[in-house]
């Protein structure tokens, strides 16, 4: 990391990931769709989908919407490899799902990203989900209720 580009690079890397995780969390698609370039793809392998294009990512919210009941992601920083207007990296992450069929899942995966530098910033070019662990056991917890309903 020897000059600016390369630290501003890496720091709109990171952001792009945190928008990720943000709008995952709100079920907000079309942000998500938004931080693909339009050929971008989303792969989830073990669940299994792949989503190719923004209009695909974006109609994906229905579908996990009808299928999930509760979602929390934790991301964490991991490796960002730069080769100009191109860069690689991973993510890791721990998510705790409840779908409503009543079924719960704790793992720890990974995010394996191809990123492009485009006009309007950083995007993902390729996001592959990798689960590392995965366990089954109920989720005991539940979100906070307010007077409108859980948050």
């Amino acid at each position: 990391m020897s000059d600016f580009q390369t630290v501003a690079d890496r720091v709109e890397i990171e952001a792009l990931r945190g928008e990720f995780t943000d709008a995952a969390m709100l079920c907000d698609y079309d942000r998500i769709a938004s931080l693909f370039t339009p050929d971008g793809v989303l792969r989830m392998p073990n669940v299994p989908v792949e989503l190719a294009g923004r209009e695909q990512i974006r109609a994906w919210r229905e579908r996990r919407e009808a299928l999930v009941a509760l979602f929390v992601q934790t991301t964490h920083p991991g490796t960002i490899r730069l080769d100009g207007d191109t860069a690689s990296g991973r993510a890791y992450l721990q998510e705790l799902i409840r779908l409503r069929d009543g079924s719960s899942h704790l793992n720890y995966a990974i995010y394996h990203d191809r990123y492009r530098r485009t006009g309007e910033g950083w995007k993902f070019t390729e996001r592959v989900y990798e689960v590392r662990y995965l366990d089954h056991s109920p989720l005991t917890g539940s979100a906070p209720q307010t007077a409108d309903g859980p948050r």
